[in-house]
């Protein structure tokens, strides 16, 4: 008769598990699973240890576990002297199936009472599809300049008026893991505790500002808790120029005009990081001063760090899909560097200028 500890054994081995991966992500210490293969019933405290951590490994390789106990348990009446109680006289053959049949009475009774009077599930249920059946309804958010809040769901529309009178129509897009709309500018993608200015003209104008405050990292029918803002249109004279601390005024207006961006400065160059993190697909490719090209396929979620000591240049099929935070000195930076949709090529990299300060600087590569 095959032992519980071979079947064990061979299911492990045909699965390419090694005892220390098993012990790993099952919590059974090594002695205890070497001990369960090889039918070692003294290497545990008592019946309930052995029994316990017999149930637990064979649900975890997906063996037939009331097989495996029933093994157990015959190789254990083997080995033990039948009891004197059995000899001298036999069970009831009614007992068993009467405390099976109390058992199952007692719990079908306990389950039906949690399920419809604690827990409600049904109730709960019908709720719920309500909610769906409510979500999938497309809605349309009119605004006229002032901060709303609205939850949206996939298909909902945002409407902009526009001062000949008609309508800009932005259509959500995604709520799971992040906020996205489809913009007449391409999609634009807006992270969770992410505030972003979107130009929709093409005119370096941002027309208005989303802020999301809350969205479901796996449930897309939650929707995505948004703030708007519709900004003075007036007020903006260096849209897409970074202003830090670093950079002045009359260096924001150089940039705006040559297509640089000054980022850092300071009187000595040092390497930088970029931490590169994608929102969305992207193929990506950078090269770190001389080094070798570095080219992937990237997804959300997806992060990588690049330490330069002269220059960075990447490429991007998607920008938009791309969120740049740059590391220099103590010094860290947020900026981005074009439209959804845009394949750009920029160079990060240190300039010095005639008075003998460096500085950072993004600069388009046509």
């Amino acid at each position: 008769m095959e032992s519980y500890g071979s079947i064990l054994r061979e299911a492990r081995e045909a699965q390419g598990l090694s005892i220390e991966r098993v012990a790993a992500e099952t919590a059974i210490t090594k002695q205890y699973i070497i001990a369960l293969e090889n039918d070692d019933q003294a290497g545990f405290h008592g019946e309930a240890y052995l029994t316990g951590f017999l149930q637990n490994y064979s649900d975890y390789l997906g063996t037939d576990t009331k097989e495996l106990l029933k093994l157990y348990h015959a190789m254990k009446l083997q080995e033990s002297p039948t009891p004197r109680a059995l000899l001298e006289k036999e069970r009831p053959k009614f007992l068993v199936p009467l405390i099976v049949g109390i058992v199952l009475l007692v719990l079908g009774g306990t389950g039906f009472f949690l399920y419809f009077y604690v827990f409600k599930i049904p109730e709960k249920k019908e709720i719920a599809a309500r909610a769906v059946a409510e979500n999938k309804k497309i809605h349309q958010y009119s605004f006229d300049g002032t901060t709303q809040n609205a939850r949206l769901y996939v298909g909902d529309q945002i409407l902009l008026p526009t001062e000949n009178g008609g309508n800009i129509v932005l259509t959500v897009s995604n709520t799971q893991g992040y906020f996205s709309v489809l913009t007449p500018s391409g999609e634009q993608v807006v992270d969770l505790s992410e505030e972003r200015d979107i130009d929709l003209t093409g005119d370096n104008i941002t027309d208005i500002i989303l802020y999301v405050s809350d969205v479901d990292m796996r449930d897309g029918s939650r929707g995505a808790e948004v703030r708007m803002l519709l900004k003075d249109r007036e007020s903006q004279q260096y849209i897409g120029i970074l202003d830090s601390d670093a950079t002045s005024r009359s260096e924001i207006e150089q940039a705006s005009g040559s297509g640089q961006q000054t980022i850092h400065t300071d009187n000595r160059a040092y390497p930088f990081t970029a931490n590169i993190s994608f929102r969305g697909s992207c193929v990506f490719r950078y090269k770190s001063d001389r080094k070798e090209v570095v080219e992937n396929y990237y997804q959300s979620g997806e992060v990588i760090n690049v330490t330069s000591n002269n220059g960075l240049r990447i490429w991007a099929s998607n920008i938009n899909a791309l969120k740049i935070q740059l590391i220099a000195g103590l010094a860290t930076y947020d900026f981005e560097i074009g439209k959804a949709g845009e394949v750009v090529v920029e160079d990060i990299k240190w300039v010095k200028d005639s008075s003998g300060m460096y500085s950072i600087v993004v600069e388009n590569v046509n």
